[in-house]
């Protein structure tokens, strides 16, 4: 059964910075685009940054140095690294894929930026 399990939220202060996880298992993302989602409970979801099938990346903030997303092949994991966190990025991040012609969301990571 294909899933993705995120992982690396967690509290941090104004300025800081985590390193979210999203890993494949009974998938192989380096065959899959991959996007990053986040969703504050007063807000929809939305998208983050994606990671093509043949390595692309777009952000949502294009002109937002502050994530940057890659795979790691070996690892069957998609990473999001995320800088000068700011309060207004609190939320839950979500990852998902397509496999198989049905959408796959990770169960999300709690991201909590402290003022």
């Amino acid at each position: 059964q294909a899933q993705l399990v995120e992982s690396g939220g967690g509290l941090v202060q104004t300025g800081g910075s985590l390193r979210l996880s999203c890993a494949g298992t009974g998938i192989r993302l380096s065959a899959n685009g991959v996007a990053w989602y986040r969703q504050d409970p007063d807000k929809q979801r939305e998208w983050v940054a994606t990671v093509a099938s043949g390595g692309a990346t777009r952000y949502e903030d294009s002109g937002n140095p502050r994530f940057h997303i890659w795979r790691d092949h070996e690892m069957n994991t998609v990473y999001l690294q995320m800088t000068d966190l700011q309060p207004q990025d609190t939320a839950v991040y979500y990852c998902n894929t397509i496999f198989r012609g049905r959408t796959i969301w990770g169960q999300g990571t709690q991201v909590t930026v402290s003022s």
